[in-house]
């Protein structure tokens, strides 16, 4: 075996004989190294939940609106990109500003290489707060499904991923006043999956229920989606892709803390599957499949604040109570005649709601002192302080999206007009906005069937 190393490290030198004069790297510039490794491969699996994204809108709506609703994802993918560089980024983490917003870092141009104690590469950090801001985006087109124009997603996407979204990370990411507060949220239940639901709310009350969701008596009609096996899909996709959501807000792997995160992660998640299946099934008769797909997300937006602060125990019971809650959620919003196609308000703005409050409830003060944030929770002698400030940035962040959001989209309404027309609603935005279809082969033949 020695023999074997020998003759090996013998022909690397011949074959690379810079390798016998080089410096070896410092312990510092290797765990820098592996640090911006992990988080790059974790922004990449956020990324790759804009697939599950178009699975989950393309598969819950109907096929005539599929190749917009890909479409649209990807086009605000790369708008939100090019806004979030410019602007977005500066406003959540610039250094020059303060409590209430950053400054500087405009037109981000990071260094090309990283210093001997940066931690991390500053590039890698940007794509992957990028990728949250773009997630939180896609969450509030569930809002605009099937009835908003093109032009208003082009118009909000620049505000929201400028301006909207980046406030609120500040002030809770980038050292904003709810961060001096010591408001927890680890990976995003609030700054991400809170903000994008309460732009969704804002934008389905202005736009109005689609046609034929309700009825003259308050009564509503299901609108089936067009493959319930997108929608699986979808949740897979994003079920995985959530790894790199909350085990990469670690940015670290020195400890393994990323492990114990990703723990959590899944619990929550299976409990947060199998509660809604259970209870969909006890209360309906039949158990709804709709309904424990989006148990699995709601127990993932619950756990996103609080992954990193919560023993297991408390993970499931967490996702438990987020799959329950999922469910009654649904029928609030349908009661309140809010049409909700992707059911966004339930999954990420309920759920993000119990996610952010339960660790007013389960924080430990170990965990607390390891993410450095905050205190213990109620159940650990924390008393009530720590629910009081998770109760603070609910509040102050969903009224500020919500205000900031309605008067946008009030304006876009009044000025060139939000809603697609009747006919264009009815004959699908594939063909009104894009002229084309996204299963052409489909519409050709239910065409030739009119003829008939």
């Amino acid at each position: 075996m020695v023999k074997k190393m020998v003759l090996t490290m013998g022909a690397m030198i011949l074959m690379f004989p810079a390798m016998a004069f080089a410096d070896a790297p410092s312990t510092a510039m290797l765990n820098t190294g592996l640090n911006s490794l992990w988080v790059m491969l974790a922004a990449i699996l956020v990324i790759l939940m804009q697939g599950g994204f178009i699975l989950l809108e393309a598969g819950s709506t109907r096929m005539k609106n599929a190749g917009h609703v890909a479409g649209k994802t990807i086009f605000t993918f790369g708008l939100g990109s090019l806004i979030y560089w410019a602007v977005g980024y500066g406003i959540a983490f610039g250094e020059d500003g303060n409590l209430l917003f950053g400054l500087g870092k405009f037109f981000y141009n990071p260094p090309i290489l990283y210093g001997e104690n940066a931690g991390l590469s500053d590039s890698v950090f940007f794509i992957f707060q990028l990728a949250f801001a773009t997630i939180s985006l896609s969450i509030a087109w569930g809002g605009f499904a099937e009835r908003a124009k093109l032009s208003s997603y082009l118009i909000f996407t620049v505000v929201f991923v400028g301006v909207i979204y980046p406030v609120v990370a500040h002030w809770i990411w980038g050292g904003g006043w709810l961060a001096e507060d010591g408001a927890q949220d680890f990976a995003g239940s609030t700054v991400v999956h809170l903000s994008g639901a309460v732009a969704a709310l804002a934008a389905t009350i202005l736009l109005k229920p689609r046609i034929g969701k309700f009825n003259k008596d308050g009564s509503s009609n299901q609108i089936l989606g067009h493959n319930q096996v997108y929608t699986a899909l979808a949740v897979l996709f994003l079920w995985v892709g959530w790894f790199g959501f909350n085990a990469g807000s670690t940015v670290a792997i020195e400890t393994g803390f990323f492990g114990y995160v990703a723990f959590n992660t899944q619990i929550a998640a299976a409990a947060g599957a199998v509660a809604a299946m259970l209870i969909s099934w006890a209360l309906l008769g039949k158990s709804d499949i709709t309904t424990m797909l989006n148990g699995g997300l709601a127990g993932l937006v619950a756990i996103t604040a609080s992954c990193a602060f919560v023993e297991p125990w408390a993970a499931v019971v967490i996702g438990l109570i987020a799959g329950v809650l999922v469910f009654f959620s649904q029928k609030f919003f349908e009661k309140l005649r809010i049409d909700d196609p992707i059911f966004a308000l339930s999954v990420h703005g309920a759920a993000g709601v119990w996610g952010t409050l339960a660790n007013g409830f389960f924080a430990t003060p170990e965990l607390a002192a390891t993410a450095g944030v905050g205190k213990a929770g109620l159940f650990y002698g924390g008393g009530w302080g720590q629910l009081l400030v998770q109760l603070e940035s609910v509040v102050v962040a969903g009224v500020f999206v919500f205000i900031v959001s309605f008067a946008v989209l009030y304006v876009i309404k009044k000025a060139i007009g939000f809603r697609v027309t009747e006919e264009q609603e009815l004959i699908g935005l594939d063909l009104s906005e894009h002229g084309a279809y996204g299963y052409p082969e489909q519409m050709k033949k239910a065409q030739q069937n009119l003829n008939a």
